[in-house]
């Protein structure tokens, strides 16, 4: 189902460490400041039997401490975004600031400065009575037990926080649902997209910028109330210009009047950014996958082990989820909407051509590569199944030419055909030839 532009723009603001930190510094003014109003309430006597006096130095204490709490955790979450970007890509950065459970500790820490701030101030100008200093000394108590209990789990994630192997987790999971997304909804909602009918009306975008979401019911909306087809021709991923039309619309009444409202709408329904986003486009996680190999391959790292990591990752992402049912490719929900497909070949492109191209000099990652390959051959459906398979015969035949020594050429060649021998007992071409030399 595909989200609207509103709820899409504010699910990606939801995921900003400014929104939860300014949520959480609210609530904390808003309780310090509730036991004005609470601690007249209580009985005049029970406040004093409880030693609501110490407050003044708890607030204190937390006031010094979480101000440099918050600066050093705030460090280390830069230092690790630096570090993955500059071992990993830069593609996952974004991925690590969006971290919950960095969020979290940061507004926490954060929230308790000021808490304990605004606590201080109106213990100061004397706006508690006693029994709103029994109210704050309470709120304060569960404060450190939250503190104590956020500092603990932030400690152990800080353990793997910015490492390689913590990024291609955050990584995969990005492209594991953006991909599983598409398979359920390979057309955004719509239908396949056949070719334009002749006295189409081109729309344009006037940014220049990548597709980052798609609002399918906006485009039905306008195709509706045009009596007309829309045909999208620039998927979310794909890169636009001024001088590329993003879609066409075929009015069912060739004399009917096409707004330019109707055209600004479509155009509206684009929301076009400076970078991509992984949502709605199942190839960015994987290009951010092979972008990690990539540079684990160059000459300066030389880290094969990092690349077979990611060959394996990958394989996770393009297979069936294992222990469970796939979803069903949902029925068309706008079907005056008709979306270009996203063809397998580029799928398995994405995923593998960069390290088919670094790693075709290194046998153990040409080796490695033919049994990823394989792997999606023999457990995924025919048209990826199939896409895989030509590229491993591609690959195979750069691994071939860029070997020097006919022993590591031919256990490569050996390696091949063991594994694209082996049957398919899931699919079909159960006789399939092994992609050779």
């Amino acid at each position: 189902m595909s989200l609207s532009r509103l709820v899409w723009t504010m699910t990606r603001i939801l995921r900003r460490l400014w929104v939860r930190a300014s949520l959480y510094c609210l609530v904390a003014i808003a309780t310090a400041l509730a036991a004005i109003w609470i601690g007249p309430i209580l009985p005049a006597a029970f406040p004093s039997k409880v030693g609501a006096k110490a407050v003044d130095a708890i607030l204190s204490i937390i006031a010094s401490s979480m101000l440099a709490v918050t600066t050093f955790s705030l460090s280390t979450l830069v230092a690790a975004t630096s570090a993955a970007a500059s071992s990993a890509t830069p593609r996952a950065t974004s991925l690590l600031l969006e971290d919950a459970t960095s969020q979290r500790a940061l507004s926490t820490f954060l929230g308790a400065f000021l808490f304990s701030l605004v606590g201080l101030i109106a213990l100061n100008t004397e706006l508690y009575d006693d029994g709103g200093r029994f109210v704050l000394f309470v709120a304060t108590l569960g404060l450190v037990a939250i503190i104590v209990v956020t500092l603990l789990r932030w400690i152990d994630h800080l353990a793997g926080l910015g490492h390689m192997g913590e990024t291609i987790g955050r990584v995969e999971k990005a492209a594991t649902e953006a991909y599983r997304a598409h398979t359920h909804a390979p057309f955004l909602g719509g239908t396949p997209a056949e070719t334009v009918p002749e006295g189409a009306i081109a729309i344009r975008h006037k940014r220049i910028g990548y597709v980052q979401h798609l609002d399918m019911g906006a485009l039905s909306t306008v195709a509706d109330e045009a009596d007309g087809d829309i045909y999208v021709t620039r998927r979310p991923g794909h890169y636009c210009d001024p001088a590329r039309p993003i879609a066409w619309i075929a009015l069912r009444d060739r004399c009917a009047k096409f707004e330019i409202d109707q055209s600004r709408r479509i155009s509206e329904a684009f929301t076009l950014g400076n970078r991509r986003s992984y949502d709605q486009d199942p190839r960015f996680g994987l290009i951010a996958l092979s972008e990690i190999a990539s540079k684990a391959l160059s000459p300066g790292i030389n880290d094969s082990g990092t690349a077979i990591d990611v060959l394996a990752t990958l394989v996770r992402v393009l297979s069936p989820p294992q222990g469970e049912d796939p979803s069903p490719v949902a029925k068309p929900e706008y079907a005056r909407v008709h979306v270009a497909a996203l063809e397998e070949d580029d799928i398995i492109e994405a995923a593998f051509m960069p390290i088919s191209r670094d790693g075709a000099a290194i046998l153990e990652v040409a080796i490695r590569l033919q049994k990823a390959l394989a792997a999606i051959w023999a457990g995924c459906e025919p048209p990826l199944a199939g896409a895989a398979r030509r590229f491993a015969a591609v690959a195979l035949q750069r691994s071939l030419e860029s070997l020097t020594f006919e022993p590591d050429r031919e256990r490569l060649r050996r390696e091949a055909r063991a594994s694209f021998r082996k049957p398919k007992p899931m699919l079909g071409e159960q006789n399939a030839s092994t992609p050779d030399a």
